[in-house]
């Protein structure tokens, strides 16, 4: 979703214009103070805030910025801003956040791969070490053998393909 925030008599027009571009719903607050009960309620992915706002309300403005959460944020000067100037400016940060989410993604998934992997490996030497015990009973050393191929079998499944683009996670 979209939240445009202005009280410009184009707002519907700039709407219109938005959401046939992204495919986004797009939701109209006419002042901050609206603008802020909106962000309580829902998750906006954009907000397109009108300059003229600022000037006028600029009280609000602290209370807003606090509840915007994750929301990319997109000042516009309405009084001199066409619609095809903000459909680009609109269409460029989602592409931004769309990049950013991807790569907090990766980093996250590689993360975990590390963490998981250093674990396994643990477990795995653990259970090697524990099959050297001297006079191990062979009921125990075949619930370690057992345990061993879990773990081998875990680790397989966690193994995730490195993407062409993406550089492999040093651990």
């Amino acid at each position: 979703m979209i939240l445009l925030v202005t009280p410009s008599e184009r707002a519907t027009e700039c709407a219109a214009a938005l959401h046939s571009a992204t495919g986004e719903e797009i939701v109209l607050a006419e002042s901050l103070a609206q603008a802020t009960t909106f962000l309580r309620v829902s998750f906006f992915l954009v907000v397109v805030l009108d300059q003229y706002l600022l000037e006028t309300e600029g009280d609000h403005e602290a209370t807003l910025l606090s509840q915007m959460g994750t929301a990319l944020l997109i000042q516009v000067n309405f009084a001199v801003t066409g619609k095809d100037r903000l459909v680009r400016e609109v269409r460029s940060a989602l592409e931004r956040r769309k990049r950013e989410e991807s790569a907090a993604r990766q980093s996250v998934v590689g993360s975990l791969q590390c963490e998981l992997n250093n674990t396994l490996t643990a477990l795995l030497l653990s259970v090697e070490l524990a099959m050297q015990t001297p006079n191990l009973p062979d009921s125990a050393t075949e619930k370690l053998r057992t345990m061993q191929e879990l773990l081998r079998g875990l680790r397989q499944h966690l193994e995730i393909p490195a993407e062409p683009q993406s550089q492999p996670a040093l651990c």
